[in-house]
C-alpha cells in the first residue's frame, strides 16, 4: 500500500489511554499501516504534555477517562500549547454532551472504542488533512440534539437567555465567525435539517439564492458538507452548552 495523507512522510500517533492492554492492541492496529505510526504511549493526560513537550505527535488518540489528568483537560491545554497537534477522542462514552465538550476543548475527531480497525485508521487520515470525524452513531444522536435546539433570534443568534430549555445549547455567533447574519440564519436551518427548497420557503428567498449561501458556508468553514458544518460550528465555540 503506497503512503497516504501526507505523502511519504508517515503519520505520527501518541496513544492516550491508561489500560495498556487497550493501548497494545491499538499499537499492533495501526503499526500493520504503512503510512501510520505510533511513536508513544501514555497513561494520563500529564504525560501526554510532557510527550508533547519533546516530540510532536500529528495525532493524539485521547481517551477521556484517564487518572490525574482526563482527556477533556488535556485536550484544551494540548490546544493552547501545541496548536498543530490533532486530538481524536477515543471513548466509550456515546453520549452527545461529550462530544460538545471534547469539540468546544478542540478536539478534531470523536470515535467510540467498538468501532471496526478499518473506519478508525480512515478516521486518522481524515483528521490528519484537516477534516472533522465523528463517529456515525454519535453523529446520529449531535445532529437530533441540534435539531430540538429553540433560537429565538430571527437572523439565527441567541442570547444565553434563549438557550432551548429542553437541550440546555445555545447558538452564538461570535465575533470570531466569518459568517453573516443570513448565512448564520442558513446554517441554523441547516442544522434543523432543512432542504434548501424548504429554507428558501420558510426565508422567502430562492432556492439558487440558498444554494449560493450554502456554498459561501462551507468555503468559509473549509468542510465539504453540511453534516461537518455544523459540527465545526461546535468546534468553533458557536454551539455552547
Amino acid at each position: 500500500m503506497d503512503l497516504k495523507a501526507t505523502g511519504s512522510r508517515k503519520i505520527k500517533v501518541l496513544l492516550a489511554d491508561d489500560h495498556q492492554l487497550f493501548r497494545e492492541g491499538l499499537k499492533r492496529i495501526l503499526n500493520m499501516e504503512e503510512d501510520l505510526e505510533v511513536i508513544g504511549e501514555c497513561s494520563d493526560g500529564i504525560q501526554v504534555l510532557e510527550f508533547c513537550n519533546h516530540t510532536k505527535p500529528d495525532i493524539v488518540l485521547m481517551d477521556i477517562n484517564m487518572p490525574v489528568e482526563n482527556g477533556v483537560v488535556a485536550t484544551e491545554r494540548l490546544r493552547d500549547l501545541f496548536p498543530d497537534v490533532k486530538v481524536i477522542i477515543l471513548s466509550i462514552h456515546d453520549d452527545e454532551s461529550y462530544v460538545f465538550e471534547t469539540l468546544r476543548k478542540g478536539a478534531s475527531g470523536y470515535l467510540l472504542k467498538d468501532m471496526e480497525a478499518e473506519s478508525l485508521v480512515n478516521a486518522i487520515r481524515s483528521v490528519t488533512e484537516g477534516h472533522a470525524y465523528i463517529h456515525p452513531k454519535v453523529t446520529g444522536k449531535l445532529i437530533n440534539q441540534l435539531r430540538r435546539m429553540t433560537y429565538l433570534d430571527e437572523m439565527g443568534v441567541v442570547s444565553g437567555a434563549a438557550a432551548s430549555k429542553e437541550s440546555g445549547v445555545k447558538f452564538v455567533a461570535g465575533e470570531n465567525s466569518p459568517l453573516t447574519r443570513r448565512e448564520a440564519e442558513v446554517l441554523r436551518l441547516m442544522a434543523e435539517g432543512m432542504s434548501n427548497k424548504a429554507i428558501g420557503e420558510h426565508l422567502f428567498i430562492s432556492e439558487k439564492t440558498v444554494k449560493n449561501h450554502v456554498s459561501s458556508i462551507l468555503q468559509k468553514m473549509e468542510v465539504d458538507d453540511r453534516t461537518q458544518a455544523v459540527i465545526n460550528s461546535i468546534k468553533y465555540g458557536w454551539v455552547t452548552l
